[in-house]
């Protein structure tokens, strides 16, 4: 089993960044791929960004297309989320999911593994 650990949540003011940061222990694997997820109080939970530990163009929501920057670290594997310009909609439960091979996915049910979560906040 991967276990995934998610960090770098917080409350922020509209218009400012923060940065996420997932890491893998336990089981991981040489070629793998992560998202990040989110989910607002109320709502599905939906796809922000994603990319493979090859490297090659990362996924994005459209929602935060210009705004998030997904990036990666390989010897880990971890990866991070880069979230600029943040917007009060953007407030939700962030979460972090890893999958074995494969291309960056936007579904959810394309990922094994998920971390627990990391809370942020957008104030207006």
């Amino acid at each position: 089993q991967a276990q995934l650990v998610e960090s770098g949540g917080g409350l922020v003011q509209a218009g400012g960044s923060l940065r996420l940061s997932c890491a893998a222990s336990g089981r991981t694997f040489t070629s793998w791929v992560m998202g990040w997820f989110r989910q607002a109080p109320g709502k599905e939970r939906e796809f922000v960004s994603a990319i493979s530990w090859l490297g090659g163009s990362p996924l994005y929501a459209d929602s935060v297309k210009g705004r998030f920057t997904i990036s990666r670290d390989n010897t880990k594997p971890a990866a991070f989320l880069q979230m600029n310009s943040l917007k009060p909609e953007d407030t939700a439960v962030y979460y972090c999911a890893m999958r074995h091979g494969g291309t960056a996915y936007s579904s959810a049910v394309s990922y094994d593994y998920w971390g627990q979560g990391t809370q942020v906040t957008v104030s207006s």
